[in-house]
């Protein structure tokens, strides 16, 4: 189901529209999709939510194979994705939004802020790490290095929908990606 409300911007107050749009994720839940876009100012929006009940939980999933990079992933606004063989934490900030993506997905953000990163670097040590962490997420890609992906989240609204994935019913996170 898709409706389109009438609201302002809250950055702009230009009068936009927003989407709610509903999709059945097979052999798991259905699940909201909020978005918004201003083209005054170009502020954006975008979330999602199960439409189930959620509880605060941490997800996990092992990627063994190419074949896991087609596993589903939806992360909330508030969802918290780790993958601690690599070092690599993203926490929810204030431009924090919502997607559905797959593991491939994660992985190509995880690159496009590495590349970044690469490119700020202050030293060749920097650049080292960054390149370093690229090769191991290509060895992922190829099944040759076995990684963790975690997503946790306070709202209960993210999820990796895999029957190999393993979920937790958690009260905190913790702030070290390797902490159980």
């Amino acid at each position: 189901m898709r409706t389109v409300v009438p609201g302002p911007c809250p950055v702009c107050n230009t009068e936009i529209e927003y989407l709610y749009q509903t999709e059945d994720i097979p052999y798991f839940s259905e699940i909201l999709i909020i978005s918004a876009l201003c083209p005054s100012c170009g502020w954006r929006f975008i979330d999602t939510q199960l439409l189930k009940n959620a509880e605060p939980s941490r997800w996990e999933l092992s990627i063994d194979s190419p074949d896991d990079l087609n596993v589903r992933v939806i992360r909330s606004m508030t969802g918290i994705i780790s993958i601690p063989e690599l070092g690599v934490r993203i926490d929810p900030g204030p431009a924090c939004e919502g997607f559905v993506s797959n593991v491939e997905g994660v992985l190509n953000r995880v690159e496009s802020v590495l590349d970044n990163l690469c490119s700020w670097a202050d030293s060749d040590e920097e650049r080292n790490r960054v390149c370093l962490i690229q090769e191991r997420i290509r060895e992922v890609r190829e099944g040759r290095l076995p990684v963790t992906l975690v997503i946790e989240d306070l709202s209960g609204n993210s999820a990796i929908v895999a029957d190999r994935a393993r979920v937790f019913r958690i009260e905190t996170i913790s702030e070290d990606p390797g902490e159980e």
